[in-house]
């Protein structure tokens, strides 16, 4: 099969997307809108993807041809602005479904739409994206009235904000939808899985073109080299658009394929119960500890947490973070205090705290801290503490699309950050060198906080 080729007519439908905002969702949103799926939420989900999820594409197809430092000319940037172009097309070249004139009607019915809440502006916002690369809402995915935006002729568009036109829809009985709506949704929801997956391999094959890309700049091989700001602002665009995407994605193939389940409103756990997440996070981060160093019982990890405590949140999110950062810990404290004799390990202490805004967690270990002139970079992509392979990074690049290795791949805390402020929340660290470090997760216990979008 011949590789993909972006064309100039779809450089031209690329520039077209690109010219119109992207619409943040907020987590309360998308629980009010798909907790009774009915053929009508359904087919109005797949037909605001269908709008929503090129837009969001082609901005990320524009930003990776024009990439600073050029950095758009690696490789590994190519083959991933190719997958992007691609997907586009794809959505941009489906079909839409013939919705018979009274269901159409139905549907364009005012009186019977129930609006969503107003998703209010992510606090984030002004940290990910300073002014200049905010997207082109101006709010980073918070609605407004109305937004406007000028076209390539000159035209201008009025973008409708999500709660005037992603609304939930009236009850309409089931009978009639015609099975070619049907089939419609069952068609698109394989096109987005089919996109997931080409898309799977992202985060390692950007972090192999940042890396073709410096080892290209440096002027002697092993000579260190600081990443520049900019590329450091990209990645957090990219990798925030890219938790946004995957998330719309799976919530709508979640609410098409899965059985319905009391707590579950698609990817949504309505009563995430942060003990048990935790819990298995941490039993998860153990064992990749004792298998990395060969240790037969690993740090013990101390978790405080009300065994009841549940909010609406995506666990695979809170998983991914709490699971990142003990591994930190973990390694921080082994090699602080060797494997000889497991039993004198310092614990872990994991505390979780319901506030009236927030649920914090706070982890802290033992191992030895920070230096305070290493906090800034802790932060960039790349940056790891641990000793590497002879093959250095692109050892762990490759491995870390096979198994979860204990560190090294420089990706964990800039990565986790972003999934606790996806949806409103942040991550802290606070170390103290020569004893330990403190991070704490801050999530938003009130779903409310639009996505931060670049």
């Amino acid at each position: 099969m011949a590789p993909f080729r972006i064309t100039p007519q779809l450089w031209d439908k690329i520039h077209h997307f690109a010219s119109f905002p992207p619409t943040g969702v907020s987590l309360q949103q998308m629980v009010l809108f798909g907790q009774n799926p009915t053929p009508g939420t359904l087919l109005k989900g797949s037909q605001f993807l269908a709008e929503e999820l090129p837009i969001r594409l082609a901005h990320r197809v524009k930003e990776l041809d024009q990439l600073p430092h050029n950095l758009s000319e690696m490789p590994s940037i190519n083959v991933v602005k190719n997958w992007y172009a691609q997907s586009f097309e794809e959505l941009v070249t489906f079909p839409p479904p013939a919705v018979p004139k009274n269901l159409f009607q139905a549907f364009s019915d005012s009186s019977s739409k129930q609006p969503l809440p107003e998703a209010i502006p992510n606090p984030c916002n002004r940290k990910l994206f300073p002014t200049g690369t905010m997207g082109a809402n101006g709010a980073g995915g918070a609605s407004v009235a109305t937004s406007s935006t000028l076209l390539p002729n000159g035209a201008s568009r009025i973008r409708i904000p999500l709660e005037r036109r992603y609304y939930t829809v009236p009850n309409i009985p089931s009978t009639s939808f015609p099975p070619e709506l049907h089939e419609h949704n069952q068609r698109f929801t394989k096109t987005l899985e089919n996109i997931k997956k080409r898309h799977d391999p992202t985060v390692t094959t950007v972090a192999q073109g940042v890396l073709e890309w410096k080892n290209s700049a440096r002027k002697h091989p092993g000579q260190p080299f600081e990443t520049p700001r900019e590329i450091q602002e990209w990645l957090d665009r990219f990798y925030m658009s890219r938790i946004g995407i995957r998330f719309l994605i799976g919530q709508h193939v979640a609410l098409n394929t899965l059985e319905s389940h009391p707590d579950y409103v698609g990817i949504i756990c309505t009563k995430s119960n942060v003990h048990d997440i935790v819990s298995e996070a941490i039993e998860n981060a153990r064992f990749v500890c004792e298998e990395h160093y060969a240790m037969f019982k690993g740090p013990p990890v101390q978790l405080i947490c009300p065994k009841d405590l549940t909010f609406p949140y995506v666990p695979g999110h809170l998983s991914h973070i709490v699971f990142e950062l003990l591994k930190n810990s973990l390694r921080a404290v082994v090699e602080r205090f060797g494997t000889e004799d497991e039993s004198r390990l310092p614990a872990i202490k994991v505390v979780v705290v319901e506030g009236k805004e927030d649920i914090t967690i706070k982890i802290s270990d033992e191992g030895g801290g920070i230096p305070r002139s290493a906090i800034p970079l802790i932060w960039t992509y790349m940056y790891t503490t641990m000793e590497l392979g002879a093959q250095g990074f692109e050892e762990n690049v490759r491995d870390s699309d096979f198994k979860a290795p204990m560190a090294g791949f420089g990706y964990g805390l800039p990565l986790s950050r972003l999934y606790a402020r996806y949806f409103g929340g942040d991550l802290k660290l606070i170390s103290m060198e020569g004893y330990g470090t403190d991070v704490y997760i801050h999530l938003n216990r009130l779903s409310s906080s639009a996505e931060p979008l670049p």
